[in-house]
């Protein structure tokens, strides 16, 4: 039986398969600043701009401190096993140290934009991925 059949649907669906993953787009986290905290040089400020596009999950994770977030454009948001939800611009709050939180994708059509302030251990990484 001839092979040759085969090559174009298996070529097919190896070209879809690497469009597919360069077409999954990452979470972008661009420093805008840091310094260390008056008072205590073990910690340190870091002023990050988080960027989610359509289609890309925030692993869950945790920081080593304190973060405070401000959502600059909001999106629809959705977690496993959970309903959508939309997150607005000018929503804002604040991630407790060490505790686990994201793990999240961003379900709409437009990039989510956070401005994430964090006061973190400064020997320590940014943030800690969660399983």
């Amino acid at each position: 039986m001839p092979r040759r059949p085969l090559l174009l649907p298996t070529l097919a669906l190896g070209a879809a398969l690497i469009a597919g993953a360069a077409s999954a787009q990452e979470v972008k986290r661009t420093d805008l600043g840091r310094s260390p905290l008056s008072g205590d040089e073990s910690k340190e400020i870091v002023v990050q701009l988080v960027e989610i596009p359509p289609g890309a999950t925030s692993r869950r994770h945790f920081h080593n401190g304190q973060e405070a977030f401000y959502v600059l454009e909001g999106g629809k948001v959705q977690a496993p096993g959970k309903d959508p939800i939309d997150r607005a611009a000018g929503e804002h709050g604040i991630n407790q140290r060490e505790v686990p939180h994201a793990g999240y994708t961003n379900v709409g059509d437009k990039p989510l934009r956070i401005l994430s302030v964090y006061i973190v251990d400064k020997d320590k990484p940014l943030q800690v991925p969660v399983p």
